[in-house]
């Protein structure tokens, strides 16, 4: 008996259900479009729905949408039939899904729908069937083999529905222009919404901040760059535009005879900048890309804050 290769499993799994997300693609077409405007012009909830295998996929295709800006809820099929239906009313749209189509327990919630004239969008491989034909829009999974092949359990036709969810909601979200400011509103806790903040939220500013004008003498840069503990000292012009920034190496470099300069003579000019509303991830990339850890915060070129790397490690973006 040869021994067995896990990995080789591994791959033929992997295989099949790449080709079966492939057919999916290759499939989508006229009824993709008509549900993403049904979804998108929606006054109510997304109500996901299904059992076993496919309600599974669909409480998290639920929780995708919601999290991207479209109200969405899943409720279970049988639950449904036994109060939870007061939960679906008009305005809403139900999205099914049932691989053959034939789940018993949606029957009750295709009756609602087809009595209150709630659209019914359907995931599922059987047009002919029970959801099939009670769909007022059928997406249509492609016939594609279950990576168990001998068994026939759900694997490939669980992917395909879990993806064309996510082509849903990624869908739906161009369509409303959702944008990541959007999105932070949704995932306020852990690192990704850590990311998603905003330089504003996390800056150091007003009386923090180590600034002194380009005339001053570097006497009076040094005490200011010892005070406030950021390593530099940012450098104004007349008109409060940040001018120039000093830091550990513009002290090396002026070494000789630095007190008889004025903060304006060892700055570097045109110091990188960020906006207070860029994100988060933002400032870290630029901090990593160029190899500093503090960058000014300017706004009409005016400096009001500074962002050091350990607010960033505090707030939990790294």
């Amino acid at each position: 008996m040869s021994e067995f290769d896990a990995a080789a499993v591994g791959r033929r799994v992997l295989k099949v259900e790449t080709d079966g997300l492939a057919a999916l693609a290759a499939s989508l077409d006229k009824p993709f479009v008509k549900a993403v405007e049904t979804l998108f012009k929606a006054k109510g909830k997304i109500v996901c729905t299904g059992v076993g295998k496919s309600g599974h996929v669909a409480r998290k295709i639920a929780a995708t949408l919601a999290s991207t800006g479209s109200p969405a809820m899943f409720v279970h099929a049988a639950e449904a039939s036994h109060g939870d239906l007061g939960m679906i009313g008009k305005g809403d749209v139900i999205l099914a899904l049932s691989k053959s189509g034939e789940a018993r327990e949606l029957s009750d919630m295709l009756a609602y729908g087809a009595r209150f004239g709630i659209p019914i969008i359907a995931i599922t491989a059987n047009a002919d069937s029970q959801l099939g034909r009670a769909a007022d829009i059928p997406l249509l999974l492609p016939d594609s083999a279950e990576a168990t092949a001998e068994v026939n359990a759900p694997t490939t036709s669980t992917t395909q529905q879990m993806a064309l969810g996510d082509a849903l909601a990624v869908a739906l979200l161009e369509r409303r222009g959702f944008t990541a400011a959007d999105f932070r509103i949704f995932h306020p806790g852990g690192k990704l919404g850590a990311m998603l903040r905003t330089v504003a939220d996390l800056m150091h500013k007003d009386g923090e901040l180590p600034l002194v004008p380009s005339t001053k003498p570097m006497a009076q840069a040094l005490l200011v760059m010892t005070e406030k503990r950021f390593g530099c000292v940012g450098v104004t012009s007349p008109d409060g535009r940040l001018a120039g920034l000093i830091t550990d190496g513009d002290l090396r470099r002026h070494m000789d005879g630095l007190m008889t300069h004025s903060a304006g003579e060892v700055m570097t000019p045109s110091p990188l900048t960020i906006a207070p509303g860029a994100l988060a991830a933002e400032a870290l990339k630029l901090m990593n890309d160029r190899r500093i850890t503090v960058l000014f915060v300017v706004e009409a070129k005016r400096p009001v804050g500074i962002l050091h790397i350990h607010d960033l490690l505090r707030a939990g973006v790294i």
